[in-house]
């Protein structure tokens, strides 16, 4: 009685026991195994003991062995001498230069004195664009370059002194910066893309020799060289390992050929030969035939060639690239009918099943707004017009790249529907009845078209009928555009028009100016643009209503000794933007960097940074949008602002309305104010029409970039628009000061209160 009693009791408490006992057991059982690994390791069976502490790696089934330490990542302590100064380490722009990253191809051409202006331009007009780097060597000395072609010229023709001139170069200036090297002649077609292919399928850490493999007349049956007609691969391992070889080769090695005397030289020093099959990549070439008809060729040989040889003149190259290009985007829309395929069946599988396919099969889907301010708007337009305008207005001509844009809708649609119905029945459009279309941002742009269409019978029955038909224009891959190089060392020259209605904001600008560059010592300089009126101007001498703005500037200069704030005067009833640049540009050098500011802009670092960085001369002028805060009497109706950095984006909108602020070098300017000069002639008053930022967009062929500027804030005002200026510049000044009182939600508050107390 009593034991059952205790194991009553002590029941509710046996799965508790019972896991701390087996817990303790397994942590007893895992410490002798734990000490019992570090005496003696434990091997799997068939596998080979691990080199004793201190002995040198080998190499492992699967693993890295011996050649390949590359593989193994390596921990570099830091070090620092004691009894050496400190240094600052100067960092790289870029991580990739700073990590020893290389580029991946680089592609030589040889070219004579017979070819330059024929092959060479053909090469250079078909498949140079889609190599990142190619450049064209010659013996000829004083060489014509033809437009658009970088040539290296030697100064001596003979072959065997072009190769080893052609291989001293490419090592001296490309060999640490390439990974791969692509040699080949003018008269051979290599495809692009299945070069650039190859080269990323084989691994950078072997020496590779690759091409089309050709015996040596009378040489060695072992022995290979590559065929330079079908061009062919050096890794940089390879050319780094042969460049002290190279004097050697052109001393000792007697050939007629420059590719024979290539092979020779690296087969000789190296003891590598030419293949034509490495890693498991083939390299295909085809040899042309006489009188070849290339869009007759349907030989699998042919298709899968990556060059082509040899090729006789410039039709010939042209004719070759035209099939080729044909060739690659068939095989594009295979793959994409494969793909769709694969998609539909793979959507069949899923919880949403076949309702879960989008159109077109592989394109993301629609945009779904999560509010009505989020709603993307459709365009109405017909063959002849549109009715959504840039400039705003109601309807416009359709013409230029949107009339051309049409065409080609309106064509694509047409062949589809022959596609699909044909041979039962044969469409052609008779008239555009309604054209819709829109961006999307995460696909494309999309069309909706009413089309009046005659269809056609097999047997010659016609009937009109309107379709519609949706189709939709993917977002592409997405290229990185190439910019020249900048720095943020760059000077920028603030340039500050003033007016009388400006005074009051004077003293603010300069106080940020002073606090934001001057304390900062940042590389910046100001000049100031006093425009007087006429009236203005004749009292200056009893009354200067830019005494006060004269009298902060002194001040300014006295407590920053090394700082000069110059300023220029100008009388004139009409404040021209373009008129006042033209002063200011005569008074500074060509290479100057030029900030336009007004009056109600807070300059700081951050901004200025970016002035400079998107700034580039002979390139890009940069019109940045600034941020406008609303009027606070409406917004926050008398209650405290908001201070803190995160909340002032909300109380404000981006003023798209406004021009006033530019970046852009002198140079750039003085370029295209010639342009204008030479268009209006001596109609000075058409200036009074025109800001900056029309300039720069019909005289200058420079790219404008035009963004969203949060770093440059302006506090809020009305400004007074000046009737005197353009009908355009007069509205677009107006609607920036409606714009800016408030936004929709605040306005809409404030009339409400305005309303309950008109009731009451």
């Amino acid at each position: 009685m009593r034991l059952g009693a205790v194991l009553g009791a002590l029941r509710p408490a046996l799965p508790l026991l019972l896991g701390l006992s087996l817990g303790c057991s397994l942590s007893l059982l895992r410490a002798s195994w734990s000490h019992g690994a570090a005496e003696e390791r434990c091997l799997a069976p068939g596998r080979p003991a691990p080199p004793a502490r201190g002995a040198p790696p080998e190499a492992a089934e699967g693993g890295p062995g011996p050649g390949h330490e590359d593989f193994r990542p390596r921990i570099v302590p830091y070090y620092r001498d004691p009894n050496k100064p400190y240094k600052k380490v100067l960092r790289t722009r870029y991580i990739q230069t700073e990590l020893g990253f290389h580029e991946r191809l680089f592609v030589a051409v040889l070219t004579s004195k017979a070819t330059m202006n024929t092959l060479a331009v053909a090469v250079n007009k078909t498949v140079a664009h889609h190599f990142p780097r190619l450049l064209y060597f010659t013996g000829l000395r004083s060489a014509k370059v033809p437009h658009g072609m970088v040539l290296v010229a030697h100064g001596d023709e003979r072959p065997i002194w072009l190769m080893y001139e052609t291989m001293n170069y490419i090592h001296q200036h490309f060999g640490s910066d390439y990974d791969w090297f692509y040699i080949m002649q003018d008269d051979t077609y290599a495809q692009a893309e299945q070069v650039k292919a190859l080269v990323t399928h084989l691994s950078i850490n072997q020496d590779v020799y690759l091409g089309r493999a050709e015996e040596f007349i009378g040489g060695d049956e072992q022995a290979r060289y590559c065929h330079g007609g079908f061009g062919y691969l050096l890794s940089r391992s390879l050319l780094l390992k042969l460049h002290p070889h190279l004097d050697s080769c052109r001393n000792e090695i007697l050939s007629v050929r420059p590719d024979e005397w290539l092979g020779r030289c690296i087969i000789d020093f190296l003891g590598i030969t030419c293949v034509s099959q490495l890693q498991g990549q083939h390299y295909h070439t085809y040899e042309l035939a006489k009188n070849t008809e290339p869009e007759k060729e349907e030989e699998e040989e042919f298709q899968a060639a990556l060059a082509v040889h040899p090729v006789s003149d410039m039709t010939l190259m042209y004719r070759l690239h035209k099939q080729f290009s044909r060739i690659q985007l068939d095989r594009a829309y295979q793959e994409i009918q494969d793909l769709q395929m694969q998609i539909r069946n793979l959507t069949a599988l899923t919880p949403a099943g076949e309702a879960g396919v989008t159109w077109p099969v592989g394109i993301n889907a629609p945009f779904l707004p999560k509010s009505r301010f989020e709603v993307i708007n459709w365009d109405y337009f017909t063959e002849q017009h549109l009715f959504s305008c840039p400039d705003g207005s109601p309807k416009c001509e359709l013409s230029g790249a949107s009339k051309a844009d049409v065409g080609e809708i309106i064509e694509s649609a047409l062949e589809q529907l022959n596609r699909r119905y044909q041979p039962l029945l044969r469409f052609s459009k008779r008239q555009l009845l309604n054209g819709y279309r829109r961006f999307d941002p995460t696909r494309g742009m999309e069309y909706t078209l009413d089309l009046l269409l005659e269809a056609v019978t097999q047997k010659g029955h016609s009937h009109v009928l309107a379709k519609r038909v949706s189709l939709v224009r993917p977002l592409s891959k997405v290229e990185i555009i190439p910019m020249p190089y900048v720095t943020e060392a760059t000077r920028v020259q603030l340039v500050l028009p003033l007016t009388v209605q400006d005074l009051d904001y004077v003293a603010n600008f300069l106080d940020m100016f002073a606090m934001n560059t001057l304390d900062t010592h940042d590389n910046a300089l100001l000049t100031l643009l006093f425009v007087y009126h006429p009236y203005d101007a004749q009292r200056v001498g009893q009354v200067d209503v830019f005494a006060g703005v004269k009298a902060m500037v002194g001040e300014l200069e006295k407590r920053y000794a090394e700082v000069k704030i110059p300023w220029i005067s100008v009388k004139t009833e009409v404040p021209s933007q373009v008129k006042l640049m033209d002063i200011v540009s005569k008074k500074h050098p060509v290479d100057t960097l030029f900030f336009l500011a007004s009056v109600w802009t807070e300059i700081n670092m951050e901004f200025l940074n970016r002035c400079r960085m998107n700034t580039i001369s002979n390139w890009q002028v940069f019109f940045p949008v600034h941020f406008q805060e609303f009027n606070p009497a409406l917004v926050y109706r008398g209650e405290q602002t908001a201070s803190s950095s995160t909340d002032f984006l909300r109380d404000g909108h981006f003023d798209r309305h406004s021009f006033a602020e530019a970046c852009f070098y002198n140079s750039d300017y003085m370029t295209a104010r010639t342009k204008l000069a030479a268009d209006i002639l001596d109609r000075d008053e058409v200036l009074e029409s025109m800001e900056v930022f029309d300039v720069f967009l019909h005289y200058s062929g420079l790219h404008l970039f035009r963004a969203v500027e949060p770093g440059l804030v302006q506090k809020y005002t009305l400004r007074s628009c000046n009737p005197r200026l353009s009908e355009e510049l007069y509205h677009r000044c107006v609607l920036s000061n409606l714009e800016g009182l408030a936004s929709r939600s605040h306005l809409a508050m404030a009339l409400f209160e305005q309303e309950q107390a008109n009731s009451t």
